[in-house]
């Protein structure tokens, strides 16, 4: 699905200038305003970005399934990444990629998450902290989804590490770690 090993996360909007300038084809959403998003993303759509749209972290809009469908109807992102099962849900149904968000802080977190990937089946799983390689692994190999390692990558290093250990890609929001001629495969 993701033709990089990095995919940016847009958390400013100063960013967006940025990103469009790129070659990347799928671009990150976070930390939007629902005032913002529908513009933002015809902008993006506009210089030929996909477009996958966190729906945990658009200020002014609950994180539910109504939300969802407002969001697959009319802001229409190519994706949405949630933490949620009704979101992720109704973002399935709408034909959207769905990626589940998993925040693994223990054990507990982790097997969790195995039962509710269970019941989503996202297309994708992004894994927070992305700098686990160890758990990225062993995620990829019980699930056999495309992982997106996400969070806390700061180097180059890291970024390799996640992608050795099993991560299609990285997300980040550190542009210093945005440029594609680095992680050509």
């Amino acid at each position: 699905m993701f033709n990089s090993k990095i995919l940016p996360a847009i958390r400013d909007l100063k960013d967006l200038d940025k990103v469009v300038k790129t070659d990347y084809e799928y671009v990150v959403l976070l930390n939007t305003h629902i005032g913002q998003l529908k513009s933002i993303v015809k902008m993006l759509h506009d210089n030929d970005k996909k477009v996958l749209l966190h729906a945990d972290l658009v200020q002014g809009l609950k994180s539910d399934e109504y939300a969802a469908q407002f969001l697959c109807r009319d802001i229409r992102p190519d994706g949405l990444i949630s933490t949620r099962k009704g979101v992720l849900s109704t973002a399935k149904k709408a034909k959207l990629i769905t990626i589940q968000r998993l925040f693994l802080l223990d054990s507990i977190a982790l097997e969790s998450s195995y039962n509710m990937l269970e019941h989503i089946e996202p297309d994708c799983i992004e894994v927070l902290p992305g700098v686990i390689p160890h758990i990225i692994q062993e995620i990829y190999q019980k699930t056999n989804i495309p992982i997106i390692a996400g969070g806390l990558i700061r180097t180059d290093e890291e970024v390799e590490s996640a992608i050795n250990a099993g991560a299609t890609t990285v997300t980040t929001s550190n542009r210093a770690l945005w440029n594609q001629e680095k992680y050509e495969n």
